[in-house]
């Protein structure tokens, strides 16, 4: 849609919003976006993340990538954890930076489950709810790479995942960081486990979907645990739509409506909901498929997926949601609260270096200049 609309300064986006304890300038929040730029051995954050991120201090909140919890959650190349000493350092790097320009800045936890491979995980199978395959792909050093059939999870190995969200929440607070949030979207270890096509169990975390939802209750309050407040947000995807195991059926949505319902007795500052897919760049979002959840959910919403300006003022004014997330937005547009508040156009993104390269199509793109006004897209 249109990012033309008069400049204003009253625009609800640019308003101030309490989400849990954490309150923010405005209500620009910037997505989490894998972009694979650790590119070393000990998948540890560097100088590039912190610029990429320093750039972009001006939102509301920063939602940082997806960030392994462990060794065993790893399911893409040159992504960052959140496990050892080393990612801590490099992490605490990034929070300095944003904190010195005045933002803030929460870190998402990963686990990718059953869609991983052996090539992630030095020859040995993913763990899954039951060992039945995805049917996903995953990005190895080989490219693009079917997923296999995974290993059930023991009550030990659910155990562990648990201590190890712990353990990454732990690490995110020494790092330096406001909050983290749960990476509960797409085909990964939490939708797996909420997915009766994939998760078969008769124990205590599946069966039904109460059960089903048993691992993500217990790894909201294991991470809320080191923050001793509302300092942990929930990201979900119930429209997400993939291989033959994923679809938004009724009874997948009347799942999700319980598991929402849930999450206002657990200590969550937020919830990150992704919305149906656009049918085609520039369409209006589906803003009932928000609200379907905003009249289920007590505390604050971010919705996200295909929203622009126009449209992110508008859900908010309406009600349905508290914030907005943007994710390609902000890859091509660092100054995006800037070009919303002028009304300046925004830049599109080169896709071709999502996952690719180093500082190219990552912390070069251009923030807007003054000539040219209104129609300068940098």
């Amino acid at each position: 849609m249109s990012t033309t609309q008069p400049t204003t300064l009253a625009q609800p986006l640019l308003q101030r919003v309490e989400l849990g304890d954490f309150e923010l300038p405005n209500r620009v929040v910037m997505a989490p976006t894998t972009r694979a730029r650790a590119i070393n051995d000990g998948l540890v954050p560097t100088d590039l993340h912190a610029a990429y991120y320093g750039q972009r201090a001006s939102a509301g909140l920063i939602i940082t990538e997806g960030s392994w919890v462990s060794e065993r959650a790893i399911g893409f190349i040159n992504v960052p954890g959140a496990y050892s000493e080393q990612q801590v350092a490099g992490w605490r790097r990034v929070t300095d930076v944003v904190h010195a320009l005045g933002g803030r800045i929460v870190q998402q936890l990963w686990h990718v489950g059953a869609a991983s491979h052996p090539d992630h995980l030095g020859g040995e199978l993913p763990l899954g709810p039951s060992a039945v395959n995805p049917n996903e792909m995953t990005f190895t050093a080989r490219g693009f790479t079917a997923t296999v059939t995974p290993r059930e999870m023991t009550a030990e190995d659910i155990a562990a995942t648990v201590a190890d969200y712990r353990a990454a929440a732990r690490n995110a607070r020494e790092a330096g960081f406001d909050g983290v949030e749960i990476h509960g979207i797409g085909p990964y270890l939490i939708p797996q486990f909420l997915n009766p096509r994939l998760n078969l169990r008769t124990d205590a975390y599946g069966g039904d979907a109460a059960r089903r939802r048993r691992l993500l209750l217990e790894i909201v309050e294991a991470v809320a645990e080191p923050w001793g407040g509302r300092c942990v947000g929930v990201r979900l995807s119930p429209y997400w739509t993939s291989g033959d195991r994923f679809a938004p059926d009724e009874r997948t949505l009347a799942d999700y409506d319980e598991l929402v319902a849930e999450l206002n007795h657990h200590p969550v500052a937020y919830l990150h909901l992704r919305g149906r897919d656009v049918p085609a760049p520039g369409d209006t979002p589906d803003f009932e498929a928000i609200a379907r959840y905003r009249r289920l959910f007590d505390g604050p919403l971010i919705a996200n997926n295909g929203f622009d300006r126009e449209t992110g003022n508008a859900v908010v004014e309406a009600g349905i949601a508290d914030a907005v997330a943007y994710a390609t937005h902000f890859i091509a547009n660092p100054d995006l609260v800037t070009r919303f508040a002028m009304g300046r156009e925004l830049a599109g993104a080169n896709q071709a270096t999502y996952y690719a390269g180093e500082a190219e199509g990552y912390v070069d793109y251009p923030v807007s200049g003054w000539e040219g006004g209104a129609g300068d897209a940098g």
